[in-house]
């Protein structure tokens, strides 16, 4: 064959894989554009579904609502209750005893006790035996408990001098030796100073509480008992916590003595306290607000809870304020006729002896200048002084008799 030839046969084959090549690629388009829609027919399902799904959820959570039970804010705690003095945590598997401690100023202390106290805290450490836990809760100090105590205090002490001093005014019109008054205007002198003090206590007290920045921290040492360490199969879980009872509050007394050597005074936490414990732990801002004990008198704990009527409520704390506010005004009217009436009472004596008064002072002034004066002349001017007093009393008394 020629060079011609095999060209043209070249050229003819190339032409046919050209063809076949755009065939094939307009094959490839089709099938890819016939793939494409039921891909998005089935997005489109998908979505439909999904909807469809979503609107189901939401309808059954409308019908059915999540509910919070007490089992699932249990879960949330780290106790189960408290019951005996004791935390019971894990299902009565475990048991906590708290001792409150008093701390001590080691700051303040001299050498000696510094030594002393250091001494009975590592004698305390190598008494012990098992696991604690020394736990340091900052609260905030609630005056408000220990104000309403002192203003009761002092209106007790207030009552207390209304009647010393209506006893010893009693006294005097009655005519009562001067050691017997003298006796009882030293009890009223000292019920009038211990109501001062406590009135300044006071208020010096709301004052401070205005302050929110005042805080106290507390120490507690916690030691635990867990029944796993004893066969319990053959108790029950009223024998378990008593068991567990008696271990802690020895342990716990065993723990107070020693301390006792470091000048740390402890007590064990009854229920109340743990609760007041556990309360600040989860709820540091409210607590400072709203404490343990006004949420226990608030009653939130009760299933259901009635009031009186909004009216006659407001008509008993009227009839209380009423009440109280008569009694303070009685008392300090009382207080300011009574403290009137020594005044005037003074000044009807000053005004009785008002000469005597002026003569004995008329001799004190002769006296300072009888030596410019000369003795002879203040004699004679101290006679004529007392002639003169002793003619005014005369005169008097024959106008009296008269």
């Amino acid at each position: 064959m020629s060079n011609d030839q095999i060209s043209n046969i070249l050229t003819i084959v190339l032409i046919v894989m050209i063809v076949i090549l755009f065939v094939l690629v307009v094959v490839y388009l089709v099938l890819r554009a016939k793939t494409k829609k039921p891909k998005k027919q089935n997005k489109q399902d998908d979505l439909l579904v999904s909807k469809s799904s979503n609107t189901a959820k939401t309808a059954q959570s409308r019908t059915n609502p999540i509910t919070y039970n007490k089992q699932s804010i249990f879960s949330f705690m780290e106790f189960d209750k408290i019951q005996d003095n004791m935390i019971i945590r894990k299902n009565g598997n475990k048991f906590l005893m708290v001792i409150e401690c008093q701390g001590v100023n080691y700051d303040l202390m001299s050498g000696l006790e510094k030594n002393s106290v250091e001494q009975g805290f590592i004698q305390f450490l190598n008494t012990l035996r098992y696991p604690i836990q020394i736990y340091v809760q900052t609260r905030t100090v609630n005056l408000e408990s220990g104000i309403a105590k002192y203003r009761d205090r002092v209106n007790t002490i207030g009552d207390r001098l209304l009647r010393k001093q209506m006893e010893y005014n009693r006294k005097q019109n009655m005519g009562y030796s001067q050691a017997e008054l003298n006796k009882a205007k030293l009890e009223v002198t000292r019920e009038q100073n211990l109501y001062e003090y406590g009135v300044d206590l006071v208020n010096n007290t709301e004052r401070m509480s205005l302050n929110r920045n005042i805080l106290r921290k507390n120490y507690f040492v916690i030691i635990d008992y867990v029944p796993e360490d004893i066969n319990t199969n053959n108790y029950g879980k009223d024998e378990i916590r008593s068991m567990a009872f008696s271990e802690l509050y020895t342990k716990a007394q065993a723990i107070i003595s020693a301390l006792a050597v470091c000048n740390v005074n402890g007590k064990i936490l009854d229920s109340n306290g743990l609760a007041e414990l556990l309360y600040i732990a989860y709820n540091r801002d409210d607590a400072e607000i709203y404490d343990l004990e006004k949420a226990l008198n608030a009653g939130y704990d009760e299933l259901y809870s009635t009031g009186e009527d909004v009216l006659q409520k407001r008509i008993k704390e009227l009839d209380n304020k009423i009440e109280r506010d008569a009694q303070k005004l009685a008392n300090d009217s009382l207080r300011e006729a009574m403290a009137e009436s020594e005044e005037q009472k003074r000044v009807r004596e000053k005004e009785a002896k008002m000469d005597d008064l002026i003569k004995q002072m008329a001799q004190i002034i002769i006296d300072e200048n009888q030596e410019i004066v000369g003795s002879d002349v203040a004699e004679k001017a101290k006679e004529k002084v007392t002639r003169g007093r002793k003619s005014k009393k005369t005169v008097k008394t024959e106008e009296e008799e008269g």
